[in-house]
């Protein structure tokens, strides 16, 4: 176990990858920080979330970029869990980076993943996802919220 970072060995217990699965994935800036208020660096997320979508390891179902956080519904495809985030979040991070001067961490360590049993769950998850922003109280209309997307639009 790791002193900074006492919960982690809690993210990997139980963790499955099924293909065709769906699982909603949450992970979190470094300290919180809201840097996806900069909607550039939000921009930057998303772009490698569909560069998952294109090479076909998930199928992106619903996202929200929050400030400092992210909610991805996602179907697994052709890869594992833990490489689709792996890649993700070390991508993301060297691109925002690079266009903000910054070192370091830019996520905290892990990730938070639920499997979904039942595929008829994934619309309710995806409405859950994308009102994040309304009970955020950072907008009154969903569509407001520039880093969102779903894909029963």
């Amino acid at each position: 176990m790791h002193p900074q970072r006492p919960n982690s060995h809690r993210l990997r217990h139980g963790r499955s990858s099924d293909p065709g699965r769906g699982y909603l994935v949450t992970t979190v800036v470094h300290r919180r920080a809201p840097l996806f208020n900069d909607l550039q660096l939000g921009r930057l997320l998303v772009a490698e979330m569909r560069l998952a979508h294109e090479q076909c390891q998930v199928n992106s179902l619903a996202w929200v970029v929050m400030p400092d956080h992210l909610h991805w519904l996602v179907q697994l495809e052709q890869a594992r869990l833990s490489e689709v985030m792996q890649g993700v979040k070390s991508r993301s991070t060297l691109a925002i980076n690079r266009a903000t001067g910054r070192k370091g961490a830019f996520w905290q360590n892990g990730f938070h993943d639920k499997a979904i049993r039942d595929n008829q769950d994934l619309r309710p998850c995806a409405r859950y996802i994308i009102a994040n922003p309304l009970r955020a109280g950072l907008v009154t209309r969903v569509g407001d919220y520039p880093l969102w997307d779903a894909i029963w639009l």
